[in-house]
């Protein structure tokens, strides 16, 4: 009998007692290599040397000492390096303990922003259909996925969501991405203009989907309209690279490649690796500045903002990315991944979209391909994958919901970055061999 109220509370889950590389081991002997980094986290994989050396030595030095007294040297140095490597625009880091705070975070950041700077009347948010962007309740609000909504919205803050930039869906028979790209966009300057320029604070999305709809990328183009909507409207920028950011897509921050830079922008699993619990916001010098040359302070605080443990492994994670040029191997394992799940499921019946960036990919379950229709959400296929995966010793990160909420089912991939083309041709097999046992 456990006494933890655990996520599925009839669920027998083995006991992972140790890791290495790409592997997480069990109580009972088991190996399951890790292709989802349990949530995109593990980007180091498990027991890295130089995190754990790193944590020894500033648990040995200062565990925790309070932001209200104190500042700390990691965190100072961490901050001096996300700065150093951020958009343009970005001069300061806040540092969290996850991704919903960071978002909780940057959701008071513009509303204070804008009462610094005497726009008070500034207050809708809008974000996306099908986007997660954390549990904490204005995190939840500001996100699109209606499942993890249901039972809480009468505790919501009032958000808007207009419909995701989704191609394998939403692009019309004959259209260009670009076209479509400027057509998704679109929606976000019609919902603006229906709610009032001047009472909009702030667009929050994901480059890069993830758990709800499974790595999907924007199409060229859309967020560089996005960003020329938000210019032309006063409105704040919001990019949540908490998942698909830090690496993950090839480049260290998702939104390069779109050739935008946020206002804010959240970061969080990558930064640390999972070693230790930590995220941030990263803000641009005109936020700072309304707070500085204001109030003088960010109304808002966590007990553990700026643990010397935490950013301490988030550095040391960070530095080895650095020192041993892991993002060229993202690109080219990506690349390999890409090719391999195209070999694999290229003309899998059951298999309808293979989408991502880097090593943050996402196969499209679909019933029937011709149609793209989705299996029946009472069969939670995504439930069956994950159990057939896991027998064969993998790990692999499924969801429903992938549609609206409720149907369509997908597959995430989001393996360590220092895997090798071994393991990633072990994955695909793997995961060809649950995903035809699923649906058999």
């Amino acid at each position: 009998m456990t006494h933890i109220l655990h996520r599925q509370i009839h669920a027998t889950l083995p006991v992972a007692i140790g890791g290495k590389g790409i592997e997480l081991f069990d109580r009972d002997g088991r190996a399951y290599m890790d292709a989802s980094g349990g949530a995109a986290v593990s980007c180091l994989g498990h027991s890295h040397p130089d995190v754990t050396a790193a944590l020894h030595a500033q648990a040995d030095k200062l565990a925790y000492a309070h932001t209200s007294f104190f500042t700390n040297e990691r965190a100072e140095t961490l901050a001096d390096k996300l700065v150093s490597g951020a958009p343009q625009g970005i001069s300061h880091a806040y540092f969290v303990s996850g991704g919903s705070e960071a978002v909780e975070a940057a959701l008071k950041m513009a509303r204070q922003f804008f009462v610094e700077t005497g726009k008070p009347e500034r207050r809708n948010v809008i974000a996306r259909r099908q986007s997660y962007h954390g549990n904490t309740l204005g995190a939840l609000a500001a996100g699109g996925n209606e499942w993890r909504r249901a039972q809480f919205r009468p505790l919501l803050i009032n958000t808007y969501h207009i419909e995701p930039c989704y191609a394998y869906r939403y692009q019309e028979a004959g259209e260009s991405e670009e076209a479509y790209g400027l057509r998704a966009a679109q929606a976000l300057e019609d919902k603006i203009l229906e709610l009032g320029p001047d009472t909009v604070m702030a667009f929050v999305a994901e480059p890069v989907v993830g758990a709800t709809a499974g790595a999907v990328p924007a199409v060229p183009g859309y967020f560089k309209r996005i960003r020329e909507i938000c210019d032309r409207y006063g409105v704040l920028l919001i990019l949540d690279e908490v998942m698909c950011g830090m690496g993950r897509t090839g480049t260290l921050h998702a939104c390069e490649q779109d050739g935008v830079a946020p206002d804010l922008m959240t970061i969080a699993k990558g930064l640390g690796g999972g070693y230790q619990p930590i995220g941030a916001v990263l803000l641009s010098r005109r936020i700072f500045d309304a707070f500085a040359e204001g109030s003088g302070f960010f109304q808002h605080g966590h007990t553990y903002m700026c643990h010397p443990m935490a950013c301490a492994a988030a550095l040391a994670v960070q530095e080895v990315i650095a020192r041993d040029d892991l993002l060229a191997n993202v690109r080219a394992m990506g690349a390999h991944l890409s090719q391999r799940l195209g070999e694999r499921f290229g003309n899998h019946a059951h298999i309808g979209d293979i989408r991502g960036r880097g090593l943050f990919m996402g196969v499209e379950l679909v019933e029937d391909r011709s149609t793209k229709a989705p299996f029946d959400p009472k069969l939670k296929l995504n439930a069956k994958i994950k159990r057939e995966a896991m027998a064969r010793g993998l790990l692999v990160y499924p969801a429903g919901g992938t549609i609206d909420g409720v149907r369509g089912d997908h597959v995430l991939l989001a393996p360590p970055f220092i895997v090798d083309a071994a393991a990633i041709d072990a994955i695909v097999e793997r995961l060809g061999d649950a995903i035809d046992a699923a649906v058999a």
